[in-house]
């Protein structure tokens, strides 16, 4: 059964909650609204030896959920004018303009546009583990389609990508401006580069028992997925204290639900205004829609988080949110205002739309 709270009228997602816990190994989903909280439950185990019961305080990794938290960061950086979505990556950062990359604006970079979705060539997989010679070997690569021509999904190097624009634009790391600027101040329990400290508190994951689908395996999606080399070892004290913008941020559901409420809310974070009207609209701005060369759907690219175009995040394509490996999610919705997460630590096989978290978010539209 579920722990945590509930407010009046919406029992129901409680309920849902419960029905499918026995799919879980652990998990919570949390829901807010103008501020105020109406769902912050939990249940489970945050082991796989089922020894340790979920609590309201376990964080657990959000893999590419991150995303849409960094695309704050991001917008953060360009409402203040330290970087200029419209200019070239390369006159930030010179050395990513080899290979023909130095007419490829930040923003589409932001939008999976660079076409450098992962190595194709074999590289130490530790590589991952060190930002700034990963963000170097990034910038080196040869793109796999002309650069701003398409999307193709940048798992893990779009991480690496923005980390560096934001050490190059601002002096500070990423993860060091969303702890210093949004998390800190407002109690929200969400890291990107989680300290040793922190580290009793995370959840365990349990893999999928299946691989996505994700049709043909075309060059770009080998390179993002599928090769040995395609991501670090996941859930080691150096994976989680480095800080990967794209996939290794660790939070509570609570903590998704308040950052994603930004978007539901046209840019403000627990009652307080962090981005102008037009820095809201610049990064909820859509910077491609269609097929995707790596993910298999088509896609509603914002600037650095999805359009609702697929329905993954409730009824209403005005919503705004990104999904993670093995199912967990984030988003906001500007027609009702709310926002929710999902965490969980036992993965499943889908891309995105988990029926986990449809079937939370259903009762949670049901109730509103």
């Amino acid at each position: 059964m579920a722990e945590g709270y509930v407010a009046p009228g919406f029992e129901r997602v409680r309920e849902a909650f419960d029905a499918g816990l026995s799919e879980e190994l652990g998990a919570g989903f949390a829901a807010v609204r103008n501020g105020e909280v109406l769902v912050d439950i939990w249940g489970g185990w945050a082991d796989r030896a089922q020894t340790r019961p979920w609590a309201r305080d376990t964080i657990v990794p959000v893999y590419s959920t991150t995303k849409g938290v960094s695309a704050i960061v991001l917008a953060w950086l360009n409402d203040r004018n330290l970087i200029d979505y419209e200019a070239p990556l390369a006159a930030l950062w010179p050395e990513f303009g080899a290979h023909g990359k130095d007419k490829l604006t930040i923003a589409q970079a932001i939008a999976h546009q660079a076409g450098v979705p992962g190595f194709i060539d074999p590289i130490d997989p530790d590589l991952w583990l060190d930002p700034r010679a990963c963000a170097a070997a990034i910038a080196a690569l040869e793109p796999m389609w002309p650069p701003g021509s398409a999307s193709g999904y940048h798992p893990l190097t779009w991480g690496y990508i923005v980390g560096e624009i934001a050490q190059r634009a601002a002096g500070r790391s990423l993860g060091t401006i969303l702890r210093e600027e949004i998390c800190a101040p407002h109690g929200v329990d969400f890291q990107i580069g989680t300290p040793e400290s922190e580290h009793h508190r995370a959840a365990e994951m349990k893999k999928p028992s299946r691989v996505a689908d994700f049709g043909e395996i075309t060059p770009p999606r080998k390179a993002a997925f599928f090769t040995p080399w395609s991501a670090p070892t996941r859930g080691s004290a150096p994976w989680r204290k480095i800080e990967i913008p794209s996939a290794n941020g660790h939070a509570t559901a609570l903590a998704v639900a308040r950052l994603y409420e930004l978007y539901a809310t046209g840019g403000e974070i627990s009652g307080e205004r962090f981005l102008s009207p037009g820095g809201f609209a610049a990064l909820t701005q859509q910077r491609f829609k269609g097929d995707d060369l790596v993910l298999p759907f088509n896609v509603d690219w914002r600037t650095g988080v999805m359009g609702n175009s697929n329905r993954f995040y409730g009824p209403n394509e005005d919503a705004f949110g990104h999904s993670g490996a093995g199912g967990s999610c984030g988003f906001g919705d500007p027609k009702t205002g709310v926002a929710a997460g999902y965490v969980m630590s036992k993965h499943s096989h889908y891309v995105a739309g988990d029926p986990r978290s449809l079937a939370l978010i259903e009762a949670l539209y049901a109730c509103l």
